[in-house]
């Protein structure tokens, strides 16, 4: 039966200007290059300068997608960005990207998920683009996180970097087949009872300030590991695919002790896994297109590889994505 897919045209990144290592941290909290490897696997992440905003990183993400996909931004006819690091309360960080484009029609906003934000978004964008509403999206994930953090805390201010990465999404016929190109199937869950084990203390409905991230790692980890491998899963049986037949897993970067006993759990092969946390670390929305530019820049995924996007963030939510390149 002939279906539209969401089509990957291309994707992109961007990182900000400063690197900030795990030594260079020590010399500010009590903490050790050694501590922070064992525990996370991060070695350093990039921080953004006062003058690299979540929209900036997000429009040179998504110049690099567009530039890979070989479009006409004018041809977009549907921006999302996933962030929970906006540059203002209002108006939303997708129609600065937006206008930083040249892109004057169509429609542009902002989805909050935290770090599993990305993976909402392209299930969003492949709604859009498979009931015929849009026909070209650019899905963003860009983040500052750097400015939630307290850098007194050694538990959290380790965790987390900056970045932006993106994809470019068409409307192209398919088979309604696994071997279908585009997104085969999305797997969205949350859980607000969980508020408390990840959130930021702050916000204009509330205290009316930023606020900071808090964090209860261990319960975080605990959930991760245990519950969220459902959404998994369930893409495997809502395509009739398998682990083995998976080519790449792109996890969210969060923590390589996740990662790893995740993918043990669903039975991945740890060759199958794309790992960039140890170079970006925790880029929260931004992570997932920043890990996928990696692979594709370095050869690994190519055209027709089976993909899953998975993630986690705070709420709880967390959902999948399964894509054939």
């Amino acid at each position: 039966m002939t279906r539209l897919r969401s089509v990957v045209r291309g994707c992109g990144s961007y990182l900000p200007r400063t690197t900030v290592t795990n030594d260079d941290l020590a010399a500010r909290v009590d903490t050790s290059d050694d501590w922070i490897i064992q525990r996370t696997g991060i070695r350093q992440r990039h921080i953004a300068e006062a003058d690299e905003t979540t929209s900036v990183l997000g429009i040179k993400a998504a110049e690099n997608a567009l530039r890979d996909a070989d479009i006409d931004p004018a041809t977009i006819d549907l921006v999302i960005c996933a962030t929970s690091t906006p540059d203002h309360t209002f108006p939303s960080t997708a129609t600065q990207i937006q206008a930083g484009l040249g892109i004057q029609s169509g429609a542009a906003f902002d989805l909050q998920a935290v770090c599993a934000g990305f993976v909402y978004a392209v299930a969003t964008a492949d709604k859009f683009l498979t009931t015929g509403a849009a026909s070209r999206a650019l899905v963003v994930g860009a983040e500052t996180f750097s400015r939630l953090l307290d850098w007194e805390d050694r538990t959290t201010c380790v965790l987390f970097g900056d970045g932006a990465g993106a994809l470019v999404l068409e409307a192209q016929p398919g088979e309604g087949r696994a071997s279908d190109r585009g997104v085969l199937t999305s797997q969205l869950r949350s859980d607000g009872r969980h508020r408390e084990k990840l959130y930021v203390d702050g916000g204009p409905g509330s205290t009316g300030t930023t606020g900071k991230l808090r964090m209860v790692g261990k319960e975080v980890f605990r959930f991760a590991v245990g519950s969220v491998t459902d959404v998994i899963a369930q893409a495997f049986e809502a395509t009739g695919t398998t682990a083995d037949e998976l080519d790449w897993f792109v996890p969210h970067q969060a923590n390589r002790r996740i990662i790893e006993a995740s993918a043990d759990k669903l039975g991945i092969a740890r060759e199958k896994v794309v790992l960039t946390v140890d170079r970006h670390g925790n880029t929260s929305a931004a992570s997932i297109p920043l890990a996928l530019d990696a692979a594709c820049r370095d050869g690994r995924i190519k055209r027709g590889d089976l993909v899953m996007i998975e993630a986690i963030g705070g709420g709880f939510t967390w959902g999948s994505a399964l894509i054939r390149w």
